[in-house]
């Protein structure tokens, strides 16, 4: 994904909920100050593999989701589905955060050298100060949603989840597929509920970015706001 892709999307987030981009940005740049560029060779055993992108919504939790994901070549998990994946003996290639949630596992997963997707958005600097000196930084990638800088990427994608799948585009995963993506989550605040629906927005751009389908998506598409995506 180029960021000038990208940016006009960035763009409608920002008008969508009031962020600040220049909060996003002085918030890269303190994950810039805390990190060193990542080799994504890395992760070059994504390229081509069965991927699966893992949110951390309540279904995850179901056999079929943790089967799912068991068998996949690849799994990349955003936030907590890590701990949930972890727990069912399913072992998770490279995790997704903002560091919202669960900063010990963050911080497990760089020193057992499995990496780490940090992401810089306006108002987790505190957790970026907090979090990132703890880690192994050659394990932790780092990247916003703003303009790139330094050794912060931008890959594409909003939330952890999404960021997730955007990144394994970029990866040049194979087949993806998703488990624990709760787009209709009735436990979650209006602000959350805003950001799934722009979860399943970005998902929809892969998807048509891939020429691919995700049953994820079944029966959904209809109803998806396309309006500030680049499809043509």
């Amino acid at each position: 994904m180029d960021y000038h892709e990208w940016e006009p999307v960035y763009d409608a987030i920002l008008r969508d909920f009031g962020f600040d981009r220049a909060a996003d940005e002085r918030a890269r740049d303190v994950l810039a100050g805390l990190t060193s560029p990542f080799d994504l060779e890395r992760l070059a055993f994504v390229s081509g593999a069965r991927a699966v992108v893992a949110g951390a919504g309540p279904s995850l939790e179901t056999d079929v989701a943790l089967e799912t994901a068991r068998a996949a070549e690849v799994v990349i998990a955003a936030s907590t589905a890590v701990d949930v994946l972890e727990a069912a003996g399913v072992e998770v290639d490279c995790m997704v955060t903002d560091l919202d949630k669960n900063p010990e596992t963050v911080e497990r997963l760089t020193h057992h050298e499995t990496p780490v997707v940090v992401h810089a958005h306006g108002d987790n600097v505190p957790a970026l100060r907090t979090v990132v000196p703890e880690c192994d930084r050659k394990f932790v990638l780092p990247t916003t949603q703003a303009e790139p800088a330094g050794p912060v990427r931008n890959f594409g994608g909003f939330t952890d989840g999404d960021r997730a799948a955007f990144l394994a585009d970029h990866l040049e995963a194979g087949r993806l597929g998703f488990v624990g993506w709760d787009f209709d989550d009735p436990s979650v605040d209006a602000v959350k509920s805003k950001k799934l629906a722009w979860a399943e927005r970005l998902l929809y751009w892969i998807e048509r970015r891939r020429d691919e389908t995700f049953s994820v998506l079944d029966g959904r598409r209809d109803g998806i706001d396309v309006r500030a995506l680049p499809l043509e």
